[in-house]
């Protein structure tokens, strides 16, 4: 098991490049399947979601346009609990199959105070794909319609997401060691 230091904490892999892109592939089949013949509008979550979306994006055999905002609620380790929009959504849904990229839900609360905001503009649907997803962290319902791994509450790096800005340049998913 290799390690990565950030910011003098210790991570350890935790999930291989491998066994990401492995899910990516699996999630883009299923949304080409399933929005075979439609043309979705995916919205990316940045920061996180870059990578992610990136590789997703790569694998869809269907056309599909894709979009980017930034929402924000990490301040090193912990959630603020405040979502701020840093950059807005700037095209009309109204009938619009939408499909939410996020690179990871825990509390909820970021989608939690943004899906609404989505649903105003009157999409035709609306679903969520996230690569992460912490169950025993959640604390607003949410219904994931793309998954690619359930984690246990523990904090990870890479593949898009940082530590205070860091770690996200990294091909696999770190977890900070046991002791931090």
């Amino acid at each position: 098991m290799s390690s990565i230091q950030l910011h003098g904490k210790t991570f350890d892999t935790y999930l291989s490049e491998a066994e990401i892109q492995q899910q990516v592939k699996r999630i883009a089949g299923e949304l080409s399947r399933d929005y075979k013949e439609k043309r979705p509008l995916f919205i990316a979550i940045l920061n996180g979601s870059f990578m992610f979306a990136a590789d997703l994006f790569k694998h869809l055999t269907i056309d599909a346009e894709i979009s980017f905002i930034k929402l924000a609620s990490y301040k090193g380790m912990k959630s603020s609990g405040n979502v701020i929009t840093a950059i807005g959504l700037e095209m009309d849904l109204f009938g619009r199959d939408v499909v939410i990229v996020e690179d990871i839900v825990d509390t909820g609360k970021t989608l939690h105070q943004f899906l609404p905001k989505l649903e105003h503009q009157q999409p035709k649907s609306m679903k969520i794909a996230s690569l992460l997803h912490k169950p025993e962290a959640l604390q607003y319902p949410l219904q994931i319609d793309y998954l690619g791994f359930s984690i246990p509450d523990k904090f990870v790096v890479g593949y898009g997401l940082d530590y205070d800005g860091l770690g996200r340049n990294y091909k696999d998913i770190y977890q900070l060691a046991l002791g931090f």
